[in-house]
């Protein structure tokens, strides 16, 4: 079989896997791009990214250019004369002299079935809209958003109780093995481009941290996949006693029927701390009080008085 020339152009935890699969895999990975080290924790010191730390562990060329808009910017790329460029929530947008520059063009991963979905926040939004199903697809890149041509797609279910963490770790080893089977078939010359559907485009908006407070009015449904959308950010959360509460896990214990004011703490049971919401029961798991550690719902339930309480006040 063919071995292609890869480089390889990624920035955070998702984007592992996918090298790891690189690096297994027939192919040769000439260079890799990522993100500036950025301050980071409290002492704000510098820090690399996860592909840069897996890049020099397997010592591999590195270059961080802040921007590939200029011909100085491009010129380790350029250098390493890759056949493709794998990019892998890279960070930066790729200028057209970028796109042009491998010979096989730039190839990327993208966790949703497109063109559902395109944009900076493909899981949290399905989940958040209810899909029942999501996935990942290889596609090549173009001047647009998510626009560009497919190679292959990947379905995969959304369980019940999926957060996007759980999700996003999936998708990122599904997304490896589709991305090493798309190399091989374009190296063979045996996988084609095909153009994306004009119908079923939707957007992934960046999620914002003001999404994060729940509204006990809505249903019970609509407030879980809150819940499991935000987290691990930026976290769902309620006002108790006045302060921030996070709320960490959670599921649907009743999706109709409560004659309780939203928010009324119900009492505490197997499956969680029972809520009152706008439509049904949501019962919370796991919750976090400000500046302490997180707990069950039964250690939280413990240390409250129940009766009357509510959440969001």
């Amino acid at each position: 079989m063919t071995s292609l020339r890869i480089a390889y152009a990624g920035t955070p935890q998702f984007a592992l896997p996918a090298l790891r699969a690189l690096l297994s895999s027939t192919h040769r990975v000439v260079g890799v791009l990522t993100q500036p080290d950025r301050p980071a924790g409290r002492g704000q010191h510098l820090r690399a990214s996860p592909v840069k730390l897996l890049a020099a562990d397997h010592g591999l060329a590195i270059a961080q250019p802040p921007t590939l808009k200029t011909a100085e910017s491009r010129a380790e790329l350029t250098s390493w004369a890759p056949d493709l460029l794998v990019v892998v929530a890279y960070g930066l947008i790729l200028p057209p002299a970028v796109l042009a520059l491998p010979r096989l063009g730039c190839v990327n991963i993208h966790g949703s079935l497109l063109p559902r979905w395109r944009g900076a926040a493909p899981i949290q939004r399905a989940i958040l809209a209810g899909d029942a199903e999501t996935g990942v697809t290889i596609m090549q890149l173009d001047a647009g958003l998510d626009t560009g041509p497919l190679l292959l797609e990947r379905p995969r279910p959304i369980q019940t109780h999926e957060t996007a963490g759980d999700l996003h770790d999936a998708l990122a080893e599904l997304g490896a093995a589709a991305l090493i089977e798309a190399l091989d078939g374009l190296a063979a010359g045996t996988l084609a481009a095909r153009p994306q559907p004009a119908d079923g485009v939707s957007y992934a908006a960046k999620i914002d941290k003001s999404e994060a407070p729940l509204d006990w009015s809505a249903s019970a449904t609509q407030l879980d996949r809150q819940v499991r959308a935000f987290n691990p950010w930026p976290m769902a959360e309620t006002r108790f006693a006045g302060e921030p509460l996070r709320v960490l896990r959670a599921r649907v214990a009743q999706p109709a029927g409560s004659e309780a004011a939203p928010g009324t703490l119900l009492g505490i049971a197997e499956d969680g701390l029972r809520v009152a919401c706008g439509a049904g029961v949501l019962a919370v798991g796991e919750l976090q009080r400000a500046g302490k550690r997180p707990v069950t719902a039964r250690d939280f339930a413990n240390a409250i008085r129940l009766d009357g309480t509510r959440f969001g006040s």
